[in-house]
């Protein structure tokens, strides 16, 4: 039997060490939903084939470039579009995705010159699921 999954989370947040760091940001409320069943962890930067530890990457002019000046775009999109057929396989309307990411902010990113500066400004993988009607917040 399939699972009802009601919302799809930053996998880090559940504990999962994904992030760039190759450690975790757990949220013990999104870590429950995830306990629970209720809640199916994802990774954009991961689905997209990306390495745990990587590189820090910021959008720049639309850019996702890595700190040593890669562009790390497509891997980013593709592993946006991995999120999108994930919650549409099982019916998500909503995420909670990690704060200020290049791939997960909802509210803020970084500014792109990799010196801790945040600005408005949504990551893609939250700017694609909002285009597909999902509704998109961070852990806070």
């Amino acid at each position: 039997m399939e699972k009802k999954y009601e919302i799809a989370v930053s996998a880090c947040l559940c504990g999962f060490p994904c992030r760039y760091d190759g450690k975790s940001k757990p949220d013990e409320k999104i870590k429950k939903l995830y306990e629970e069943g209720r809640a199916i962890p994802v990774c954009p930067e991961q689905l997209g084939g990306l390495t745990t530890p990587r590189t820090p990457c910021e959008i720049i002019d639309g850019r996702v470039v890595s700190c040593d000046g890669e562009d790390r775009t497509e891997a980013y999109l593709s592993g946006s579009q991995k999120v999108l057929e994930i919650c549409k396989k099982y019916s998500i309307k909503k995420a909670i995705l990690k704060q200020n990411s290049p791939s997960c902010g909802s509210t803020h990113i970084y500014d792109g010159t990799f010196s801790g500066t945040l600005i408005p400004g949504e990551g893609c993988c939250t700017a694609l699921l909002r285009k597909n009607g999902i509704e998109v917040t961070g852990e806070k």
